[in-house]
């Protein structure tokens, strides 16, 4: 079955439907993802975090997830996750300190 909302990793656009499932502290930080550029460090490691939370990597077309599309699978992982707002926004930290360090180590470094 073909859903159009499914994506092989989560989708950047499902995000601003993310804002409003917990508290203030995850409100903000979806707000502060959705304020930048569509390549910016907060946008990716968002979409690690959710890939991550999501098990998007073992999610496949028959899977009882990509049958519901992304959007869908994306709000219950946010609004079933146990832990607390503070929770999220250590794991989104996390993520965001692996991608800057994985930045830095792919820039080629330049003698003077």
């Amino acid at each position: 079955m073909f859903n159009p909302d499914t994506e092989l990793l989560f989708p950047p656009r499902v995000i601003p439907a993310l804002r409003n499932l917990r508290g203030e502290s995850w409100q903000t930080l979806v707000d502060c993802v959705l304020t930048g550029e569509e390549t910016s460090l907060e946008l990716l490691a968002f979409v690690l975090l959710m890939v991550r939370l999501g098990g998007c990597i073992t999610c496949n077309a028959d899977a009882y997830r990509a049958l519901h599309g992304c959007t869908l699978c994306a709000k219950q992982v946010v609004q079933r996750y146990r832990g607390s707002d503070d929770d999220l926004s250590t794991l989104y930290q996390v993520a965001r300190t692996e991608i800057e360090l994985y930045i830095q180590k792919r820039q080629p470094i330049l003698n003077p």
